[in-house]
C-alpha cells in the first residue's frame, strides 16, 4: 500500500510529463517545427525550430511545472522516482544547458499559461527560482520566446517589465 507521500511524489511526475507534452502541444500548433527531445541525459525537453529568412534558429527549450514559482534547477529527480541516483549533478539552467526555461501553468478554466523565462535572464538573475508574481509580462509573451537568445532584447525588455533593474 501507497503513503500518501509516495502518491504525492506519482501526482507530481506524472504532471511533469503531461506539462512537457502539453506545453509541446501549444509550441506546435504555433510554431509547427517542434519536438519533444528523447534523450535521457539532455537539459532541455522541447526544441523549437524557427526559419529566419534563410538560416534555422533552434530553441532548447526546458518544461517545468509552475504553481507560484518557476524553478530554474535540474539534475535532481523529483516525483515517484526521487531516490533515483545518476551521474548527474544538480545545476541551474544555463545558456550553456538550454535557450529558455517554460513554466507551465494551469487556469482554472482547463487551459493552461506558459512562462518563458530565457536563460539569459536566468544568468543575471542568479537565482534558482522566481516567483510566477514576479514575471507575470513574460506569460504567454511569444516575443521573448522568439528572441530569448537575445541578451540585448532580454535584458531591455525585463527592464522595461521591471523584472530586473
Amino acid at each position: 500500500m501507497s503513503t500518501e507521500r509516495e502518491e504525492i511524489g506519482k501526482q507530481a511526475s506524472v504532471y511533469g510529463f503531461a506539462h512537457e507534452y502539453i506545453a509541446l502541444g501549444i509550441l506546435m500548433k504555433k510554431y509547427l517545427n517542434v519536438s519533444k527531445v528523447d534523450l535521457p541525459l539532455s537539459t532541455y525537453d522541447i526544441i523549437i525550430v524557427m526559419n529566419q529568412d534563410e538560416s534555422e534558429n533552434i530553441i532548447r527549450a526546458q518544461v517545468k511545472t509552475a504553481t507560484t514559482s518557476v524553478k530554474f534547477t535540474g539534475g535532481t529527480r523529483g516525483g515517484v522516482d526521487r531516490k533515483y541516483v545518476s551521474d548527474v549533478k544538480k545545476y541551474r539552467q544555463s545558456t550553456k544547458t538550454s535557450d529558455v526555461v517554460i513554466g507551465v501553468t494551469p487556469r482554472e478554466d482547463g487551459s493552461y499559461d506558459l512562462y518563458f523565462v530565457p536563460t539569459v535572464l536566468i544568468e543575471l538573475l542568479d537565482q534558482d527560482s522566481i516567483s510566477l508574481k514576479r514575471i507575470a509580462a513574460l506569460k504567454n509573451n511569444f516575443d521573448i520566446l522568439e528572441k530569448c537568445k537575445d541578451r540585448e532584447y532580454v535584458i531591455r525588455e525585463c527592464k522595461r517589465f521591471g523584472i530586473i533593474k
